[in-house]
């Protein structure tokens, strides 16, 4: 990428946490609506991003998982709505099932009984915007490169950045296990498919992980990850004050911006809260010293790719203030959802990724500890 050092030309410029901080504010944007149109525009501009920018790594394959567990959540909410009934009121019944009778201590919950398009509406909208949420936890794991964020991560986090990459890199290489397990199954003439293939398909894919996770280890401690330098008492103190308060705060005064009593304290709070957390997590980086082979860096177009999510974001929550009934159709009475003009343009805004950056920014495959040596002191 241009204006970006040379050194890192061979893995594409973009940072990793660019991607993160995009797909994680389209997944706020999501959760600010229950319009169906604008959520369907949600998922077309993070699966028109992911088709045209994710390379052929493990990782890359993990955002079909994540469309068919937000289709999962979708069908189970709707079978919820069903069979458990629904609090929304409604007059249109569509079917009516045989009603289960309940002890008294269970009263306010229902098997079977009448079921009603408004109450399965409302379960349709609620589903999809959680199954919207996944989704977009999938582009930004599908997107970037989960060894370049770990070697992003500041010192303090170190340790349950490792934890955290060598989960999400785990589900990728299972799937790419049971994928080339299947195949070969199918070369020799062997049933791949039903509850016999399954079993004999599972325990080479578990004893492959445990193999790899035991090379892991081994490699983990080989090259002294976990070791930690000796730091005053005071410091360590003052480190944990400010993060489990900063994080305290952080919780504060989101939960202040959600509610409606909270306007005038939440920002704030919020905002000394992420000050006081980012304090301590510096202080506490003094305690895992180590080095960063070539580093990523915040060029223009991570800058932008960030900064396209965060418009959306502000920009669905300012809309979900202004005019929420636009952004929240109601079902009772029964109505089709209106596309709002401006929500919309604000939701196309999350497609500048695929004309700012290159695609195969994400970089090559590589292992998760090959990328960041940690210096003992």
């Amino acid at each position: 990428m241009p204006g970006e050092p040379a050194a890192r030309g061979a893995e594409g410029g973009l940072h990793p946490g660019a991607w993160w901080l995009w797909a994680l504010c389209l997944g706020t944007a999501a959760t600010r609506t229950t319009n169906p149109l604008l959520l369907g525009l949600l998922l077309t501009v993070t699966g028109y991003v992911v088709a045209s920018h994710r390379t052929s790594s493990p990782w890359s394959r993990s955002y079909a998982v994540f469309l068919r567990l937000g289709l999962a959540v979708l069908v189970l909410r709707l079978a919820f709505a069903v069979v458990l009934g629904s609090p929304i009121p409604g007059t249109h019944t569509l079917l009516t099932l045989p009603e289960v009778p309940l002890p008294h201590w269970a009263q306010g919950i229902r098997l079977g009984g009448r079921v009603t398009a408004e109450g399965v509406l409302f379960a349709l909208y609620d589903g999809l915007r959680l199954a919207a949420l996944l989704v977009c936890v999938g582009a930004a794991n599908a997107l970037a490169n989960p060894a370049r964020l770990l070697k992003s991560l500041p010192g303090a986090l170190y340790e349950a950045g490792v934890a955290v990459v060598v989960a999400l890199t785990f589900a990728p290489h299972l799937i790419s296990d049971a994928r080339r397990l299947r195949a070969a199954r199918r070369l020799r003439g062997r049933p791949d498919r039903g509850l016999r293939g399954l079993l004999q398909v599972a325990l080479p894919v578990l004893e492959g992980a445990l193999e790899r996770s035991v090379a892991l280890a081994a490699a983990m401690d080989a090259r002294g990850y976990g070791r930690t330098a000796d730091v005053p008492a005071p410091v360590r103190r003052t480190t944990a004050a400010l993060t489990l308060g900063g994080l305290l705060g952080v919780c504060a005064g989101t939960y202040g911006l959600l509610t409606a009593e909270g306007g005038t304290y939440g920002l704030p709070v919020l905002l000394a809260g992420a000050a006081a957390a980012l304090a301590g997590l510096w202080l506490g980086g003094r305690r895992s010293p180590r080095t960063r082979y070539r580093p990523d860096t915040w060029g223009p177009r991570a800058l932008l790719v960030a900064g396209s999510g965060a418009a959306v974001a502000v920009a669905m929550t300012l809309a979900a203030s202004a005019d929420p009934a636009a952004l929240h159709p109601g079902v009772v009475p029964l109505v089709a959802p209106a596309l709002p003009l401006w929500p919309a343009a604000a939701v196309l805004l999350g497609l500048l990724p695929a004309f700012l950056v290159p695609a195969g920014s994400a970089g090559p495959a590589a292992h998760p500890l090959d990328t960041a040596k940690e210096q003992p002191s």
